[in-house]
């Protein structure tokens, strides 16, 4: 899906490229994504892995937003993706307290929306946002996972979180406790950003370098295959699902 957004008042656009695959393990495809350029609105949800439902998690997620509507104000805006994810935090309790045993049905999400001159950000859990200026990358959200507690508390390396055994475990997610307290920051479009929203199905397979050079060369649709196909060529162990969005 490839739709141009109306352009702003400071002549900024904005279009989008996306896709999820199912990878080259799991049976299911616990990721959903969320494509609205129309309204400048994106969001990436990876239902948890292990646990119950996980698709059912990530696709409530999906739904919910599909019927946000364009804020009169950003502030109002912000406010309606925020009660619909706390809605979902909800029901997703309930469903798991109805169940027999205790389970967790959840889903990390991470949401973009672009609106005016700026963009607002939205998170929990580990999947990520990149921003791509000036041909520098940079990862724009915070992972909520015990491997990122570890090296802020100085305990392991930026490196060697790559590859520790307690990757997959997140500290915050849709869901997961009935306080969900959702990450956000702000910042200024600028006329050639090339944004990425990504599952951890992504990043577990291509490096922050890689990033960086995929990101910077051709469109959006050949560069969002490419990143799916190098995830696929390395084993995919998990779901992959990668929307990148330029500001023309």
């Amino acid at each position: 899906m490839s739709t141009p957004s109306p352009k702003t008042k400071q002549r900024l656009s904005w279009s989008s490229y996306g896709i999820s695959d199912v990878g080259k393990v799991r049976k299911h495809n616990e990721d959903s994504m969320l494509e609205r350029p129309d309204i400048g609105l994106w969001a990436v949800a990876d239902g948890m892995g292990g646990h119950a439902k996980g698709d059912v998690a990530s696709q409530m997620i999906v739904d919910s937003l599909k019927k946000v509507h364009e804020g009169t104000s950003l502030e109002r805006y912000i406010d309606d993706i925020e009660d619909r994810i706390m809605a979902v935090n909800r029901k997703l309790i309930e469903q798991a307290n109805e169940t027999t045993k205790r389970v967790t049905i959840g889903s990390t999400v991470v949401i973009l929306l672009a609106y005016d001159q700026y963009c607002v950000y939205i998170w929990a859990g580990d999947s990520r946002l990149y921003r791509l200026r000036d041909g520098r990358l940079r990862q724009i959200s915070t992972d909520h996972s015990q491997v990122e507690l570890y090296v802020e508390q100085g305990l392991i390396s930026r490196e060697e979180a790559v590859s520790h055994p307690h990757g997959n475990m997140i500290t915050r997610a849709v869901g997961a406790t009935e306080n969900l307290y959702l990450d956000m920051d702000i910042q200024k479009l600028a006329h050639g950003d090339r944004y990425l929203l990504c599952s951890d199905g992504l990043t577990k397979h291509v490096s922050d370098a890689e990033l960086e050079d995929y990101l910077g060369e051709g469109s959006k649709e050949i560069c969002c295959q490419r990143l799916i196909d190098t995830t696929l060529a390395r084993g995919a162990g998990d779901n992959v699902t990668a929307i990148v969005v330029d500001i023309d």
